[in-house]
Parts: C-alpha cells; sequence; structure tokens
C-alpha cells in the first residue's frame, strides 16, 4: 500500500534529492567524471528550472565508461559516511539494475524493496547509457539486456505479461541461487556492452524496463555537456538535450500533462525525512 505525500513533504523530498544531487555533482566534477542531468530532472530544468512540482526524485545518466569509474572510484576511496553507494554485490541486493547514491540521513521505503536488508534512505539514480549497434547486433543487444535486467532485478517485469512474464518466471525458477543469477547477468552485461561507440551510430538506455531500453538517440546529442539551471543550481546535461527530451517524452515535452495526471508516481512504503535510517 503506497502513502500519499503532503505538499510539504514532497518538497522535503525533493530537497533530500537536490542535496544528493549537488553532492554527486561536485564529486563527478572533481574527478573529471561526465554525467547529464535526464528525464523529469531535465524537464523541470528547462520547464521550471526546478523539480517539476509532482516530482519525487532526480535522475542521471552517465557513458558506461564514466559510470564503470564512478562506482570504482566511489568505493575505493569512500568519502561519506552519509551518501552511499549501492550496487549489486554478494552483499548489497536492491532489485535495481543500476547504481543508486543513498542519502541516510532520512527514511523512505519503497513496496518494491521493503522485505530487503538494506539502508532505506532517499535514493538518488544513476543510470548508465551505452552504444546502439544495428542490425543483427541491435536484436542480440536487446536480448542480452532483457537477460541482464532479469537476473540482475531478479523480480518478474510488471505490467509485462504473456510470454515475457512466463519466460522470466521459469527462468527465475530454474536459477534460484544468487551465485548463478550473478554469473548469468554479469555475462549478459559483457555482451550488451562490448560495442564501441565509434562503430555505432545511436544512444541507448539498457538498464531501464523493456519498453525505455528501445529508445535510441543520434550519438551526436551526447558529445559533448551544456550548462542548465535547477533550483538555483548549475549542472551539467548532454549537448543536445532538446532533442533527447524530444525523442524520450514527445515534441510537446515542454508542455505539461493534464492537471489529473500530475501526481507522484513512485509507490513509497514509509517516509520520515528526519529520522536517519542506519
Amino acid at each position: 500500500m503506497a502513502i500519499n505525500l503532503s505538499d510539504e513533504q514532497l518538497r522535503g523530498l525533493q530537497l533530500k534529492e537536490l542535496g544528493i544531487l549537488k553532492y554527486f555533482r561536485d564529486f563527478c566534477d572533481s574527478h573529471n567524471i561526465t554525467y547529464y542531468l535526464c528525464g523529469g530532472c531535465l524537464i523541470g530544468s528547462l520547464r521550471y528550472k526546478s523539480f517539476i512540482p509532482w516530482d519525487d526524485d532526480a535522475d542521471v545518466f552517465m557513458p558506461r565508461e564514466d559510470y564503470q569509474r564512478f562506482i570504482k572510484t566511489y568505493l575505493e576511496e569512500n568519502p561519506s559516511e552519509r551518501f552511499l553507494l549501492l550496487n549489486e554485490t554478494d552483499e548489497t541486493f536492491t532489485r535495481n539494475c543500476f547504481a543508486t547514491l543513498v542519502d541516510t540521513s532520512a527514511t523512505l521505503v519503497k513496496n518494491y524493496q521493503a522485505d530487503l536488508d538494506i539502508p532505506h534512505g532517499v535514493a538518488f539514480d544513476i543510470f548508465p547509457v551505452d552504444p546502439r549497434p544495428s542490425g543483427m547486433k541491435k536484436k542480440f543487444q536487446l536480448f542480452w539486456c532483457i537477460i541482464y535486467s532479469l537476473f540482475r532485478a531478479q523480480t518478474v517485469p510488471e505490467k509485462h505479461g504473456g510470454i515475457m512474464a512466463l519466460g522470466s518466471k521459469i527462468l527465475l525458477g530454474i536459477f534460484r541461487g544468487f551465485k548463478i543469477r550473478k554469473k548469468i547477468w554479469k555475462f549478459a552485461e559483457r555482451h550488451m556492452t562490448k560495442y564501441k561507440l565509434s562503430d555505432c551510430d545511436y544512444i541507448c538506455e539498457l538498464c531501464a524496463g523493456p519498453r525505455i531500453m528501445k529508445n535510441e538517440y543520434p550519438k551526436e546529442l551526447f558529445d559533448g555537456t551544456a550548462e542548465v539551471e535547477f533550483e538555483g543550481e548549475s549542472f551539467k546535461a548532454m549537448k543536445g538535450y532538446r532533442e533527447y527530451l524530444a525523442l524520450a517524452f514527445g515534441e510537446d515535452f515542454m508542455t505539461p500533462p493534464p492537471k489529473e495526471e500530475q501526481v507522484v508516481t513512485h509507490d513509497l512504503k514509509y517516509l520520515d525525512l528526519n529520522k536517519p535510517c542506519i
């Protein structure tokens, strides 16, 4: 069962997300690591210069090489007791297909993670983006991407019935142990990320839902960064951020949706912004 956020809670949650984003930006800038605002966070920066009023999180893209370097560097340096980086290891399982940076100064429990033994803080999602090949290589990449998503999240995809749901249940039923599932997703990850940008024309989101992983954007849009204003701060976006948003969300991305659709969409079980989670 999901909770309904008051306006005060929602704004407080947005400010927690902003704090993580600023900390993340400063770490990346100090290590020359590339990131881009993306999704609703980027729309908010253009439409309102702040969060979309009913949005409750912030997301970023990172080129795969920068994403891997960020994870390696952050875990090696372990720079903060407050901001913890969660990525799938033998000790940590989050049901996510991507890394998250968690602010442990608050407690936020999502329904799909309620039974997990992890720091239930305010989570900031970090999505890698990868080169997208063409032809049969594209089909193979999508196949390995689905295998990766299934065995890393270890959950049957919601809202995807029929053959996909049945096949997912069968595969998870056959391969039950965490170690064998990890070997499978690591194998799939190597195959889906093996393509070189110089050999491809497009960029894609592989660590996303089954529909979004099919999206593709001309690689020229990501050839450099641009500064955008968000909540009175300056952050980086991909050079072609307007073209990216038009492809991802439609040409009318600057137009707010109808009033009835202006609602918080994340499924939260519990929130206390003043209670540390560890």
